[in-house]
């Protein structure tokens, strides 16, 4: 399964996606929460620093971009000074706006956040304030955001709608961008506004509703699963969709398709920090997804993650592929640990990814047949060298082949592998048929190699390998009293409860 991930991921490749919707500016001023105001009963905030970022649509668009997808926005910015910051930030994500038409007769939507932390510990929003325009775009505006769509729907992939009711997903826009698509053959997927109104979504492929959303559209609470699928049956029904992802927070995602099927795809728990931009960050993945032709369930995996990582963040933060990846990686082991690769080329796939982000590759290899302490020990110590630890393991044919006895391995390959991914120190294993661990070193180029016992650096297989190009060389000690060999004898040398020189049979000695 998390290799399956893993690889609809990297076969996403780069789609083209047009984002429409209500474009947000976000403010953030950040600073100490340090004591009650003498002149009122509120918190006194002393100033430390301000950013701005974008917010709705826009997000979208910003999310869409760290994913690594070509992006055009539509939408309506004022023509004022945050209007302008919006195009600037626009350009140096490299998002096509021409689309994005400046209205005079409305400022652009601004939510300015306020952020105290007290006593130095992590920051929360005490305060948010909104300037904006909830009026619909005039005829004039309207006419022009639709002759701009209309001009590029042949050169997109996919269309995302990103409603939050201020004023750009009219009946009018919205009901001609549906139906263009609908023409195309074109997906058209909306995240719509907390309002619940959906009417006009009619013949989209899906929606992307929360709970919330979900409860007033459908009319019903949502307090579980079933509710979820209920209401979802309700309005892919009602409005003739394909399908709908129902989000429901800490819950994951319920997914409903035309032909009445529903299924929860759940998500794991998560150190909430901030939710804020977790809806749009689903959305860019779906439609990232959708646009590569990913079926429903498989979307509302991703999305899961993607999500999950999001409201780990504080403010809108996009995820990048590389983060998804890693953390599905993460997951594949309940005890936080590492990842059994299934080849050679997808470890150095991986190893590769996490250069990318300067992380520091550290190397051993072993049999680690009958896992004991002193095998844990030498781990956590060679993972300290570096960021990501590597763990060659002997393979049962490699183990046979230098002549630990007749019945070694004790534990065959998949399990010692199983055993050794669970250690929180352990990032990678792979498996290795050769009598030494040579071909590995060379494809890896690991910065640290490192071997546990009593070798001399110019004793640890493949140290030429690595002094070559410069790398480390690096001998660990070892857990006095343990070794694998001598557990193996003291086991193969302790008599059996059956030898016990009685002549009870077994049963009478159990009942005994």
């Amino acid at each position: 399964m998390t290799r399956d991930l893993i690889s609809l991921i990297e076969g996403i490749g780069s789609p083209r996606i047009l984002v429409v919707g209500d474009v947000i500016l976000d403010q953030y001023v950040w600073g100490d929460a340090e004591r009650i105001s003498q002149e009122a009963p509120v918190l006194l905030l002393r100033e430390e620093s301000r950013e701005s970022r974008l917010g709705g649509a826009a997000n979208v668009a910003h999310m869409l971009r760290g994913l690594d997808a070509h992006v055009t926005l539509a939408g309506i910015v004022g023509a004022d000074e945050e209007g302008n910051s919006v195009r600037t930030e626009l350009d140096r994500l490299n998002v096509d706006h021409a689309p994005l038409i400046g209205d005079s007769g409305r400022p652009t939507t601004v939510k300015q956040r306020f952020l105290g932390r007290a006593q130095q510990r992590h920051p929360h929003q005490i305060l948010r304030v909104d300037r904006e325009s909830r009026e619909n775009a005039s005829q004039k505006i309207s006419d022009q955001i639709v002759r701009s769509i209309n001009s590029y729907l042949s050169q997109v992939d996919l269309v995302l709608i990103s409603d939050y009711g201020k004023g750009v997903c009219t009946p009018r826009i919205v009901r001609t961008i549906i139906e263009q698509c609908r023409k195309r053959s074109l997906p058209v997927i909306v995240d719509p506004s907390s309002s619940g109104r959906c009417d006009d979504f009619r013949d989209a492929t899906a929606l992307t509703p929360n709970r919330l959303e979900t409860s007033r559209a459908a009319g019903t609470p949502i307090r579980s699963a079933e509710d979820a699928f209920a209401a979802g049956r309700t309005l892919v029904a009602g409005l003739g969709l394909d399908y709908i992802f129902v989000t429901l927070d800490s819950d994951g995602i319920a997914v409903v398709t035309a032909d009445g099927a529903a299924e929860l795809h759940p998500t794991r728990r998560r150190k909430v920090y901030d939710i804020t931009g977790a809806g749009d960050m689903v959305l860019a993945t779906i439609g990232l997804a959708a646009a590569a032709g990913l079926g429903p369930h498989d979307l509302a995996r991703l999305a899961n993650v993607a999500g999950g990582l999001e409201v780990e963040q504080v403010g809108c933060v996009p995820v990048g592929r590389e983060e998804i990846i890693e953390d599905v990686r993460r997951a594949n082991s309940r005890t936080g640990g590492g990842y059994v690769a299934e080849s050679l080329d997808e470890l150095c796939s991986l190893i590769e990814q996490d250069r990318s982000h300067g992380k520091r590759v550290v190397f051993t290899n072993g049999c680690f047949d009958l896992m004991h302490a002193g095998h844990v020990s030498y781990l956590e110590e060679a993972a300290a060298k570096g960021d990501r630890l590597v763990v060659g393991l002997n393979s049962d044919a490699s183990v046979r082949s230098l002549g630990k006895g007749a019945d070694r391995p004790l534990v065959e390959q998949q399990q010692r592998a199983r055993m050794l991914a669970a250690l929180k120190s352990v990032d990678y294993v792979v498996l290795f048929d050769e009598s030494t661990p040579h071909s590995l070193i060379e494809a890896i180029r690991p910065d640290v190699l490192v071997k546990g016992g009593t070798y001399r650096p110019d004793e640890i297989v493949g140290r030429e390998i690595v002094d070559a190009y410069g790398g480390e060389v690096c001998p660990l000690g070892l857990v006095p009293g343990l070794s694998t060999t001598a557990l193996v004898e003291k086991i193969r040398n302790t008599p059996s409860s059956t030898d016990t020189g009685s002549n009870e049979a077994p049963s009478e000695r159990r009942a005994a």
